[in-house]
């Protein structure tokens, strides 16, 4: 059939050998049906070049459907700033068929604030949510509080191991320590390396980048067995802490010249790195914020591992609208983000 405006719910029923019922409640999310019945259907309609007018049909009954975002609070220039730019990217394409967006925002130290944030998520009762996670064990409660509802989700940034969400989009958190530890060492047996931490909740619940430093420490173990690993814990709000906690280190271990973090603060270090100039030192990092791509233009982070939160965000947005709207399916299930590695030599093209 040449043109779309012709092909009818009757022509897929007949392509398909389903009742017209059937098919109608495959279109329009009218009860359950086998997904023998769905696929058959959705295959039927990608032969046809059949596209259901959903969208219009929505707007003329007035009805909007609610995506919930649960992202940790930010300031500006910092990383879940970059990521929440994302939304307003996904309101140029989902905003007009009858999406909406809210941001449910949480203290990404205190876990209470993450349950509070939950529970204001639920009552809001919207069609599907993006959750970007930091608390594992709470994120999985929060998840099967969706699931028993029927409430479609998507990861942004990092996943539990529970299954049941609807797409993850962020990079392979494993994978990517993996190539920070390669970056960090080129490749050769170092004899110390310093792990920078965030000091985090008391609980010890909230370390986003634990599969992270998982495929790190593996990588050292593989090509620099007997290198010493070390690690100093900081606090982000306190600036003159974190100068006492690096120094306090390098009095014991003043041969030390390779320092990495795995998340997006490598910027922290910098005012101690530039009172502590050493041509030798390699300095490795995450995330391309400001603030750490003008540290890796003046030489004192080497590396960056990027990627683009803001995409992440925009993809889930729109993969959760395609369901909510037409019941269509990611292609994938993990979406794994590309991993720029950014150095003063193309920074200013990224």
């Amino acid at each position: 059939m040449a043109q779309n405006e012709k092909i009818t719910i009757l022509d897929i029923a007949r392509r398909t050998g389903l009742s017209k019922g059937t098919v109608d409640r495959v279109l329009h999310h009218r009860g359950e049906v086998s997904r023998r019945s769905y696929d058959k259907v959705m295959a039927a309609i990608e032969e046809l070049g059949y596209e259901p007018n959903v969208y219009a049909s929505l707007l003329a009954k007035g009805q909007h459907h609610l995506v919930a975002v649960l992202i940790p609070s930010h300031e500006p220039g910092t990383f879940w700033e970059l990521a929440a730019a994302g939304i307003d990217k996904a309101a140029e394409s989902v905003g007009t068929v009858g999406i909406r967006m809210q941001h449910f925002e949480y203290d990404q130290y205190d876990i209470e604030s993450f349950r509070a944030a939950c529970a204001r998520v639920l009552d809001a009762e919207p069609s599907g949510v993006v959750i970007a996670p930091l608390f594992q064990d709470e994120t999985d409660v929060f998840a099967a509080q969706l699931r028993e509802r029927g409430i479609p989700f998507a990861y942004i940034d990092s996943k539990p191991e529970s299954d049941g969400y609807l797409a993850y989009f962020g990079m392979p958190l494993y994978k990517s320590g993996y190539l920070c530890a390669d970056q960090l060492t080129g490749g050769f047996a170092v004899p110390s390396v310093l792990i920078v931490r965030i000091r985090r909740d008391r609980q010890q619940q909230s370390d986003p980048t634990i599969n992270r430093r998982a495929g790190f420490m593996d990588y050292m173990l593989e090509h620099s067995p007997e290198c010493t690993l070390g690690n100093v814990f900081i606090d982000p709000n306190d600036p003159d802490s974190i100068e006492g906690a690096l120094d306090a280190w390098f009095r014991e271990h003043p041969g030390t010249r390779h320092i990495v973090m795995f998340n997006s603060r490598i910027h922290l270090l910098v005012p101690w790195l530039q009172h502590h100039p050493d041509s030798q030192r390699r300095v490795v990092g995450f995330d391309n914020l400001k603030a750490n791509m003008d540290a890796l233009r003046d030489g004192t982070v080497s590396c960056l591992i990027a990627q683009h939160p803001d995409e992440q965000m925009r993809l889930a947005i729109e993969t959760l609208s395609e369901y909510i709207l037409r019941r269509k399916l990611p292609q994938k299930k993990d979406n794994f983000m590309h991993m720029d590695i950014l150095t003063r030599y193309n920074v200013e093209y990224y």
